[in-house]
Order: structure tokens, then C-alpha cells, then sequence
């Protein structure tokens, strides 16, 4: 069966809006191999299409530093979802999109305060990458400006940073005679400035005249602020439903779908809040690596009791050496809050502070799964687990797959694909 372009799914669910029918489509962070093996899974199993949206610190080419996810590049991350899919015989739609793409968006760019030419360079070099790769949908997003940080990055100097790189885009994906890809355009952060529905459809208009001037597409998706925020292992916003709804009706009037960002740990009622506010999709990503660390460390106490019953003579070290790795990886910065951001490893390791090492794990655990003593403890795990008739690489999925699948639930999501295909005929 021919794939759909996203541009078309998000047409077709912009179509059934009016019906009832629509549903709010999820892009999942490629957390792990077994994040994208559970995702597939439900895809098959409930019919709908999935995102899976790479930031550049997470996949990117080799000689931009590679990513920490499986030490993937553009290529090896396509190949490895194509494995996946190949292996569960997988019949349905998914999409590889890049997440923030652009300027300054490795963390070691931003940090090393790169000019602007050689920050612009270097996301171009890397969009070259993901649209050689196959890449169905690119993020523009030039906001992360480290001479701009805690200002508003003026809208002008968005807009053509914007309109430039999707020139760029689009004239290397035609060099290679490649087929349409979707764009993806603004950003939840509030110092691009699209807070609120007044400068979000200043914003799109602006975008109309300056693209329809270059012959250039419309963007498939514009990110809109919604409320939601993630700190630590929570949700720390409050999705507001009035600004969700007036910016979905804003966005489809000029054929586009809303994007939210931060959409993890949500619950329930702001779900289902999802279907009637019109939101079009939603990304949620480090949700899935702290329910895969809470998976390994649930296997890690089933181990120690049969440890204790004297069934396993050489138990793996998975939490202690997770912990160390979580802590060492100094990722969890980003999204601790206050003063704790600014300690020191040393002054985590020496605390005793057994609370805070705990939600360092939860908050990093999954950035060290690439690391090769993680990797040899998760197999010793594995190894010793079943013996005693305990699959933990299918209960790691599983795991998974249980808060992709409340979302997928409350954001009507099942049986999508063949209700935009009806559309289709």
C-alpha cells in the first residue's frame, strides 16, 4: 500500500475534524530501540500513523558529534526503525521527522556560543543529512539564540531565519529529486514568541506572504503555546483549552495543523481535552525514557529477590550502575529546577542525598543506555531473568507500550489511518 505524506494525514485529519472523526496524532522521542519497537507495535495493532521525532542531540550525523540515542546518525536511525518494522511486520504508517532542527540546537553549539554563520552552517550541514536519510518532516526552529538568552528573539529575524533554511531545504531535496517533505515551523519556547494568538497569526501570515514570494511550500505543522511544560519527571503547566482551540482554528485556516509541544505526563481529562481543542499532534518524549529506567530498575527488585531465595548466584549491578551513569551523563541539568541545575557531580555522589540521586536516575537513566557498561548489566539482567522464564526485553517494551497506548486511547487514534485513506478515495 503507497505511504501517505504527512502533509496528507494532517490534511485528512484536519478533514475529519468536521465530522467527529479526527484524532490528535503522537510524535514519540526515539528513546531506545525498544521505545521504537513499542510504538510500532501499537501503531500495527490500533491502525493509526506515528511521528518519531529525533532532536539533534538524540540523532545527527557522525561528524556533528553523532547522537546519544543508540549512537545513532540520520541513516542508522532510518535503518534501524526499517529493522524494527521488518521484524513485527509492520503494515501502517510512520514518519521520521526532525525535532528542533537548526541552528544552535546541540547543546555543546549553544554552550560554546557558535556565531551565527557557522551555527547556520552547521544546521544546514545537518538537515542535508536528515534529507538524504528520508526524513519526512523537518523542524525549522533558529530560536535557540545563545546571544538572545531569557529575551524574546525578535519575530522578523525568526521569520527569515524561518524562510531561509526551508529555501535551503527545499533546493538540496530537489538537487536530489526526493519527494515533497513536510515542514514544521515555530516553537513552544516562549522566547520565540509564539505565546500568544495575536503574534501566532501575525506570524503565519507573515510566513504565508514571505514564502508564497520564494515559491515555497506552507508548512505542515506551526507549534503553538498550550500551556503545557515538563520539569523533572512531571508536568509542571496547565494546558489551556481557550488558547489551544483559538490557535487549531487560526493554523487551519491557512491549511495547517496545530503542534503542541511538552505533551508528556499528561492526565487524562487534559487528553481528551486534546480531540475538541483541535490539537493536530502532540510530542512527547522523555516520558518514554524514564518508563523504560522504571522498567529496568522493577527488573533489577524481582532480581534481588530471587537473589535472596538464592536462585541467582551473580546478580547484575542495573541500578547502581544506571545511577552512576545517569549522574555522570550531567544531562538531567536541563530539567532539574533552582539551584540543584548547578551541582557538581562530586557534590551528588558525596551528598548521601538519596533523594535527589533517586530523581537524577528517573530524570536521566535513559541518556545511558547507549553506554557499554549499561548495555553489558541490562544483558547480565536479561540472562539471569531468564532462567527463571522472565522475558525482560518483552516486559521493557510492554512497559512502554502502556502510556502510549492511554494517549493513543484518548486521542481517538484507533483506526486512523483508514479513516483518512476513505478520505483518499
Amino acid at each position: 500500500m503507497s505511504k501517505l505524506s504527512i502533509k496528507s494525514v494532517v490534511e485528512g485529519l484536519l478533514a475529519l475534524q468536521s465530522r467527529g472523526e479526527s484524532a490528535t496524532l503522537l510524535g514519540i522521542g526515539p528513546m531506545s530501540r525498544n521505545c521504537v519497537q513499542a510504538t510500532l507495535e501499537l501503531s500495527k495493532e490500533d491502525d493509526y500513523p506515528v511521528m518519531f521525532i529525533a532532536s539533534r542531540n538524540q540523532v545527527d550525523l557522525d561528524e556533528l558529534g553523532g547522537g546519544y540515542v543508540n549512537g545513532w546518525n540520520q541513516f542508522t536511525f532510518a535503518k534501524a526503525v526499517e529493522e524494527v518494522a521488518e521484524e513485527i511486520g509492520y503494515d501502517n504508517l510512520y514518519y521520521l521527522c526532525r525535532d528542533h532542527g537548526g541552528p544552535w540546537q546541540r547543546d555543546k553549539e549553544r554552550n560554546d556560543h557558535l556565531p551565527v554563520e557557522e551555527a547556520m552552517r552547521l544546521g544546514q550541514q545537518s538537515y542535508v543529512g536528515d534529507i538524504e536519510a528520508g526524513f519526512d518532516l523537518l523542524m525549522i526552529d533558529p530560536t535557540k539564540d545563545p546571544f538572545e538568552v531569557g529575551k524574546v528573539i525578535p519575530l522578523e529575524v525568526v521569520l527569515e531565519r524561518t524562510v531561509d533554511l526551508i529555501a535551503f531545504c527545499e533546493e538540496e531535496r530537489k538537487k536530489r529529486q526526493l519527494p515533497e517533505i513536510g515542514y514544521e515551523v515555530g516553537t513552544e519556547e516562549t522566547n520565540g514568541g509564539l505565546t500568544s494568538t495575536e503574534t501566532y497569526e501575525t506570524f503565519i501570515q507573515q510566513l504565508q506572504k514571505e514564502l508564497g514570494k520564494r515559491q515555497l511550500p506552507m508548512p505542515t505543522f506551526i507549534v503553538g503555546q498550550t500551556g503545557t511544560l515538563t520539569r523533572k519527571t512531571e508536568q509542571v503547566g496547565h494546558f489551556n483549552f481557550q488558547n489551544a482551540y483559538d490557535l487549531a482554528q487560526m493554523a487551519k485556516k491557512y491549511g495547517v495543523g496545530l503542534k503542541e509541544h511538552n505533551g508528556d505526563y499528561l492526565d487524562d481529562v487534559t487528553l481528551l481535552e486534546h480531540i475538541p481543542s483541535a490539537i493536530t499532534a502532540t510530542n512527547v518524549a522523555p516520558q518514554y525514557g524514564t518508563e523504560e529506567t522504571r522498567a529496568y530498575l522493577n527488573l533489577g527488585k524481582v532480581e534481588e529477590k530471587l537473589v535472596a531465595q538464592g536462585l541467582i548466584a551473580e546478580p547484575s549491578t542495573i541500578r547502581q550502575t544506571l545511577l552512576l551513569h545517569a549522574i555522570k551523563s550531567e544531562r538531567w541539568r536541563k530539567w532539574m529546577i533552582g539551584e540543584q541545575k548547578d551541582l557538581t557531580v562530586e557534590q551528588i555522589l558525596e551528598s548521601g542525598n538519596q533523594e535527589l540521586q533517586e530523581e537524577i536516575l528517573d530524570i536521566a537513566g535513559h541518556y545511558t543506555f547507549n553506554d557499554a557498561e549499561v548495555k553489558e548489566q541490562i544483558d547480565k539482567l536479561y540472562a539471569n531473568l531468564a532462567v527463571y522464564h522472565i522475558d525482560g526485553k518483552r516486559y521493557v517494551i510492554d512497559h512502554i507500550k502502556r502510556p502510549i497506548r492511554d494517549y493513543a486511547e484518548c486521542y481517538n487514534l484507533k483506526g486512523v489511518t483508514s479513516r483518512i485513506r476513505e478520505l483518499q478515495k
